[in-house]
């Protein structure tokens, strides 16, 4: 199981989780796993089965986009944060 941290702006969609357990030997298996419990969080995450261009993914510090998408290796006891771009001045 992997730890994904929830930012404020998606804790509606986790019941107001924090953080939340998730399974997955990629970044796509485990949003697949978060998202078959939170299904809200689909169209929060997702665009066209890949990342929406405003979400950012960590797994372990390391942007996703830098490395192999939602491809990405997860290790087992690995920290994901989900990170959407916040808008503004």
């Amino acid at each position: 199981m992997s730890r994904v941290r929830i930012p404020p702006t998606l804790r509606s969609e986790t019941e107001g989780q924090r953080e939340v357990e998730a399974r997955g030997r990629t970044v796509r298996e485990l949003l697949d796993d978060l998202m078959g419990r939170f299904p809200a969080l689909r169209g929060q995450l997702l665009e066209d089965d890949d990342l929406a261009p405003f979400v950012n993914v960590y797994v372990e510090g390391e942007d996703v986009r830098t490395k192999n998408g939602l491809d990405t290796s997860v290790d087992d006891g690995s920290t994901v944060i989900l990170l959407p771009a916040m808008a503004g001045g």
